[in-house]
């Protein structure tokens, strides 16, 4: 698609199905247990079954999907580590021996890593735009058409040295605040680092205040490839009732982008976890998401998200499986 055609794939997004969260709810008040005993872990096998549209709900088939871009950002030393790390670490990737790569296996999960024109970095957003409008389609073309229709659930990940400053930046255009509201350690930087950091998040928004009203301005003013193609991807996973765990900060700035343009597009959509890069934490104050796991995580790569995949599958296994009073002969009702 152009980059034009973007905003027609937010018209007539996909609502939860009805049927199954009415079956859902239905077991949930009859299974061996207090009403709301097992908390979040009862909402959240209601909401996998309401978007896969059956119940019971299943996780049989989940796609981690991590894309990789390079900033030109990078050329303002906003990173502890040099662009050349992005393209390593998809070597990494595909021999076997990243973190992303063991939780996956552990969690039997497929595993597919997209490296968008890693030869190509984006433009240092604090001279010119981050990318022209054919690069930014291109990028949210590849997410969206990397998400097929019989998953259970997607994952969504990154990897791209810079790409904090550029969620910051992101992040600042989207909902407002001052850089330092926004503005972290990334990858390890020292409080000089991060000042630096903040200064160039500052003339992003000062050179490109005018353009970045709209929220697809925004992820081509300032955002990156791999954030581009993750908006691509949840938008698709929303148009086949596809389930999605996001992961850290640069995940959820990319989709914030959806929800700015159209309220409720992320309703398919859970929080991993919250990341220990601080504006992670303000971000999902601002989309009203709660984070399923909060373990002081920052490597991105889907990480925290797929180890939130466990707890999802916690719920539906307590959820699908346990006895209901009837079937279990046990007295009482489960509101009680």
């Amino acid at each position: 698609m152009n980059y034009h055609d973007i905003a027609k794939q937010f018209e007539n997004l996909p609502e939860a199905y009805a049927e199954a969260i009415d079956a859902a709810s239905s077991r949930e008040s009859n299974l061996t247990k207090p009403s709301g005993s097992l908390g979040r872990l009862e909402e959240l096998s209601a909401w996998c079954a309401a978007w896969q549209g059956r119940h019971p709900a299943a996780l049989d088939k989940v796609l981690i999907l991590v894309f990789a871009g390079n900033h030109g950002i990078t050329a303002q030393g906003v990173s502890a580590f040099p662009p050349e790390v992005t393209d390593q670490m998809v070597a990494n990737f595909a021999s076997g021996g990243a973190a992303i790569n063991q939780l996956a296996a552990v969690q039997d999960s497929d595993l597919k890593v997209m490296p968008l024109d890693l030869d190509a970095p984006t433009t240092d957003f604090t001279v010119a735009p981050a990318m022209r409008e054919d690069e930014c389609a291109a990028a949210f073309t590849a997410g969206f058409d990397a998400v097929s229709g019989d998953l259970d659930a997607l994952i969504v990940g990154e990897m791209g040295i810079g790409n904090t400053t550029t969620a910051a930046a992101l992040s600042c255009a989207l909902f407002g605040g001052d850089a330092a509201d926004w503005t972290g350690p990334g990858t390890g930087l020292d409080s000089a680092g991060i000042a630096l950091k903040t200064r160039a998040v500052a003339a992003a928004m000062d050179l490109h205040g005018a353009d970045i009203g709209d929220p697809l301005a925004a992820l081509r003013c300032v955002g990156g490839r791999e954030l581009a193609a993750m908006a691509g991807a949840v938008l698709a996973a929303r148009h086949k009732r596809v389930p999605v765990i996001l992961d850290g900060f640069v995940t959820t700035s990319a989709v914030a982008v959806l929800e700015k343009t159209v309220a409720g597009a992320l309703d398919h959509c859970v929080a991993g976890h919250v990341s220990g890069e601080p504006g992670h934490r303000k971000l999902l104050e601002k989309l009203g998401k709660d984070p399923l796991l909060d373990l002081g995580m920052r490597l991105g790569e889907a990480s925290g998200a797929a180890v939130a995949l466990g707890i999802l599958r916690c719920a539906l296994a307590a959820h699908n499986g346990m006895a209901t009073f009837e079937e279990a002969a046990v007295s009482g009702h489960a509101g009680s």
